[in-house]
């Protein structure tokens, strides 16, 4: 993604030398702070990479397998999932294509690469920004299924839904591609971090408010077996660990590419900053450990899709 710390990394490979070196990380050398710099090599981003790209390939050719699996709520999983892939998918591109450049078996002028960057920032962007948005859209269907139980499947019906994935698909290369174009600016950078606290408190106030009801109805339960504390307490408190597991998650995969992106803004040249800077590739690895996580979240714990993953796996077409 073209943003500060990792701007132009093709042709900063093409070109190594000092000038192609991010400013922001030489503001932090040259004040002789002392940093926490966390490695990634390239063999575990590639690794990471590849984990997510099979992963959440055999979650779509199983949702496309499974004529059961074509719901509203597995559309959003199928489209999540695909973002997912698009997001690992990108970032092992850019990475292998870097290694290439290294090690002299790639030639390419630069003006190629410049278009080949801008290529994979705008897929790279729009595939994360998609991620983000297909979260948010599962949590809302999860929230009227549960409060809109009975008008369910007069809200969330497939062509509802097919609009909203075509609606969101759009958005994300239509805004990606403006905010590559305008990578450089403060405001672009603060569209993405309001975007990311507005789908993060979207999540949080959905899911908790999907838990008290969940809980109001355990009590419920309770009350009529004359079993109101145990019930009532141990469902909570299981509630309560998966709905922090979830969110927590969440924000520790997302949280700190998006510090990144407020700190570009408000310490582009103060050295605790420019030593946060240097652990872009910890942030990107982190949010491809998030597509890793997402298929055991939202996917695998369907039985129906797990009968179906088996039948892919062992090529029952």
């Amino acid at each position: 993604m073209a943003v500060q710390g990792s701007q132009r990394r093709l042709l900063g490979s093409l070109n190594s030398t000092p000038t192609a070196i991010p400013q922001l990380g030489l503001a932090a050398n040259q004040t002789g702070a002392r940093c926490l710099e966390v490695s990634i090599s390239d063999g575990l981003f590639l690794s990471l990479g590849l984990v997510s790209l099979v992963e959440n390939a055999l979650v779509v050719a199983t949702i496309a397998k499974n004529r059961n699996l074509h719901s509203p709520m597995y559309c959003f999983i199928c489209c999540l999932a695909l973002s997912d892939l698009l997001v690992s998918g990108s970032n092992m591109l850019e990475t292998a294509v870097i290694l290439l450049l290294e090690a002299g078996a790639l030639v390419a002028r630069a003006a190629v690469l410049q278009q080949l960057d801008n290529v994979i920032d705008v897929i790279t962007c729009s595939s994360m920004l998609s991620s983000l948005c297909f979260l948010g859209a599962i949590a809302v269907d999860r929230y009227i299924s549960i409060f809109y139980a009975l008008r369910y499947h007069s809200i969330v019906i497939l062509p509802r839904a097919r609009r909203a994935v075509a609606a969101i698909w759009v958005a994300s290369v239509v805004f990606s591609t403006l905010f590559i174009a305008y990578y450089d600016h403060v405001a672009v950078l603060l569209c993405l971090v309001v975007f990311f606290l507005a789908m993060l408190v979207l999540m949080a106030v959905l899911y908790v408010h999907m838990l008290a009801r969940a809980c109001q109805h355990a009590q419920g339960i309770a009350r009529l077996h004359k079993r109101q504390r145990p019930v009532h307490q141990g469902f909570g408190l299981k509630g309560a660990v998966t709905l922090t597991i979830l969110l927590g998650i969440f924000f520790l995969c997302w949280g700190p590419f998006f510090l990144h992106l407020t700190l570009i803004v408000l310490c582009p040249e103060h050295p605790t900053c420019g030593c946060i800077f240097k652990n872009f590739n910890l942030f990107l690895a982190l949010i491809i450990c998030n597509a890793i996580i997402d298929p055991l979240i939202y996917a695998f714990h369907s039985q129906e899709l797990r009968r179906t993953l088996k039948e892919v796996l062992t090529c029952s077409w």
